[in-house]
This record gives structure tokens, sequence and C-alpha cells, in this order.
């Protein structure tokens, strides 16, 4: 075991409880990881710029100022981060997860991407810069599992 705490910043998409059974089996496994995410409620996240900042006259500077806002966390989260995990869903296109990807992956930050087998083929150029490509939360533990621990 390792005798520090690892930060694991969880990205993407929002629909699911997969964050939930990452942190249940991280913590079923005795694991020292110190987990972060951005805003996962999606209203909030939209919304914030503007509650923050003053309203705007047009959707697209209302969504400029709440992306900003949202920078604020997640570059601060991904930057700390020793392991970033990308999760991608099939509702709905996570264009903010595949550039916390993209960010992570330029500041050489390990990533562990998270999707089904039906999204490989959009997913490659990702995939690719990832260290494991998970289709389950399972898959993500047992990964960080042996990475803090050596053990399978």
């Amino acid at each position: 075991m390792t005798d520090r705490t690892w930060t694991v910043y969880l990205s993407g998409e929002i629909h699911s409880d997969w964050r939930e059974r990452i942190a249940d089996g991280i913590k079923a496994a005795n694991l020292p990881i110190e987990l972060t995410a951005p805003v996962t409620d999606h209203g909030r996240s939209d919304a914030c710029g503007v509650d923050i900042l003053g309203a705007e006259d047009t959707a697209f500077w209302a969504d400029h100022k709440s992306a900003k806002m949202n920078a604020l966390r997640t570059r601060t989260l991904i930057e700390e981060a020793d392991i970033v995990v990308v999760r991608f869903g099939d509702k709905f296109r996570q264009w903010n997860a595949a550039f916390d990807a993209g960010y992570a992956a330029a500041l050489g930050i390990s990533i562990i991407t998270l999707h089904d087998a039906d999204l490989t083929h959009p997913l490659k150029e990702v995939d690719a810069v990832a260290l494991a490509v998970a289709q389950t939360p399972q898959q993500v533990v047992r990964a960080l599992k042996y990475t803090l621990t050596g053990e399978l």
C-alpha cells in the first residue's frame, strides 16, 4: 500500500451513478484516494455565470460566463489530480469530458476512460491517450487498486 493519498478527478457524464459506484468500490477496497469532480448539478452548472456575475442578453454570453466559472473549478482540480477518470455516457455528447481528457493529457496526467464498447470508435483518439480503457466502474476500481497496491 502507498503511504500517500492519491487524488482522482472524476470527469464526464452526470446522468448515472458511476461516481457513486467508484466511490463505494474505493471505500470497500480501503484505498487511500480522495475523489474530486466538477459540479454535477446541471442547472447550477449552467446558471452559475449569470447568477454570480450578472445577466446577459444572449445565451452565448451566459454560457460563456458559466463555462469560465466552471473552468475555475475543473482546471484546478484536474491540475491537482494524480489520475483523471473520464466517463462518456450514451445519452448526451460530453464535449466537456473530451476537453477534460485533452487538458489532462496535455498536462501529462494519467487518464482512465470509462465507456461502453459501442463508443470505442468515436472515442478512439481519447482512448489512444488513456492508460486504461474501462467499461465498468468496477474495472476502474480494480485499475486504481492495482496502481496503488500492485494487487490484482
